[in-house]
């Protein structure tokens, strides 16, 4: 009997287990989540063949400083990491534009499609125009991914007519939406 109820205890432990998308997978030292509290020393560690090249930049538009690493430069794993102080023990933010091994937890990736992202997020996305320093940019509208930290860019495979260019949300048609055939082109990830 008391094995029954240590086994049903432990049964019920397990189920309790969080499946929510913005969730880090202790697993998978590809998932960009699980790089967020690990300095730069324990990064280094975690990926040893990372061929990392380190250096401070501007971001932000030019407007802000920080020290940055790049993981796996020139190949489909690069990987941008920004720093949030020069000790490098805090991630400002993570970006990847390659479809390569990373991904998100909720398994976005450079690639992912528009129809991907709405089904991710449990509600329709919104993005903003082309052709600017934000492009693409993804609006969750209070979907699964709303406090997810997670920037997206959408990119068109198809060049869009020119109403389509600019800083705003675009309202597109269904039939405008299949022809740009729109796919995640970027994704940052800012704890």
């Amino acid at each position: 009997m008391k094995r029954l109820l240590v086994l049903l205890i432990l049964a019920g432990a397990v189920s309790c287990k969080s499946t929510k998308p913005n969730e880090p997978s202790t697993q998978d030292p590809f998932i960009v989540e699980n790089l967020a509290s690990l300095s730069l020393d324990e990064i280094k560690q975690k990926h040893p063949d990372a061929d990392m090249k380190e250096d401070v930049g501007m971001f932000e538009e030019g407007t802000e400083e920080y020290p940055y690493c790049i993981l796996y430069p020139d190949t489909q794993d690069e990987l941008h990491i920004t720093w949030a102080n020069e000790e490098r023990t805090q991630i400002n933010d993570i970006r990847f534009a390659e479809a390569g091994k990373w991904k998100t937890n909720a398994g976005i990736q450079p690639g992912t499609t528009y129809q991907q992202l709405n089904e991710l997020n449990g509600k329709p996305i919104s993005f903003y125009g082309f052709g600017w320093d934000y492009s693409g940019a993804v609006v969750w509208n209070e979907g699964n991914l709303e406090n997810s930290n997670l920037r997206v860019f959408l990119a068109p495979k198809n060049s869009p007519e020119g109403k389509f260019y600019g800083d705003f949300i675009l309202e597109p048609t269904e039939e405008e939406l299949a022809y740009m055939d729109l796919k995640v082109q970027t994704v940052v990830y800012k704890p």
